[in-house]
């Protein structure tokens, strides 16, 4: 049993290390934004699913509401953070449609935090709040590690990894794994479940970073290619000989 909880204790400190890397991970798409001064094809719905993701699962491993799970409030609490400044850089240098949409989104995604909150402090007691939270937590954790399949169709789509960042993708998969075994020493499926969902994910994700990483940048330049070609193969206009000015010579 005390080998249990020091690997328990292991497996959580080497999930807050690697979750950690995983939010700080966007810091590099965030600097392209902010030195382009444009979101370009990169989706905001993963950053804003990751900030309800992280206020949900800080709130679940606070110790009035889930015993023992201190180390997920922490890294949580922290990603929290990192992931409303991503969300307002994005909004600040989204197009107008991608704001009204990600702006719109967030609003859902404060009530829905909110809600759990409320109802879990001010109704339940107890273990029944705690699997309340825990099952808000773990739905909204697979949705967070299932948002990014849209980036993931686009790359098998451009066959470019230019829009799904190497170390995204590795910490995905570094983090899933690590919280997906502290789940399962602790015997807490709200926290094993969906981590085990993102480890797949994360594994699949680096699968096609290996597929396509030699195509990076490449889907932009076919496009340019194929307009050069298009023009190259368009049909000259035939010059018609100035006739006005050769009678009025004559």
């Amino acid at each position: 049993m005390a080998i249990i909880k020091i690997l328990h204790t292991l497996f959580g400190i080497f999930g807050n290390i690697t979750g950690l890397f995983l939010f700080l991970a966007p810091m590099i798409t965030f600097k392209r934004v902010i030195m382009n001064r444009s979101t370009e094809k990169f989706s905001g719905i993963p950053y804003v699913m990751t900030l309800l993701n992280c206020l949900l699962s800080t709130w679940y491993g606070l110790p009035f509401v889930s015993p023992n799970n201190m180390l997920v409030s922490i890294i949580n609490g922290t990603g929290a953070g990192l992931e409303a400044f991503y969300v307002l850089v994005f909004l600040i240098f989204a197009p107008k449609k991608e704001k009204a949409k990600i702006s719109g989104i967030l609003f859902v995604v404060i009530s829905i935090f909110s809600t759990v909150a409320l109802v879990s402090m001010l109704a339940l007691h107890g273990n029944k709040r705690k699997v309340f939270s825990g099952f808000a937590a773990a739905i909204f954790s697979i949705i967070m590690y299932g948002s990014p399949l849209s980036i993931m169709r686009l790359v098998i789509k451009t066959k470019s990894v230019e829009y799904m960042p190497f170390f995204l993708s590795l910490f995905v998969f570094l983090c899933g794994t690590s919280w997906f075994v502290y789940g399962l020493l602790g015997r807490d499926p709200f926290i094993a479940v969906p981590n085990g969902v993102g480890s797949l994910l994360g594994t699949a994700q680096l699968i096609l970073y290996a597929i396509y990483r030699d195509n990076k940048g490449k889907g932009k330049k076919g496009e340019e290619d194929g307009r050069a070609e298009m023009e190259l193969e368009k049909p000259k206009e035939k010059e018609v000989p100035n006739t006005q000015n050769r009678d009025a010579k004559v």
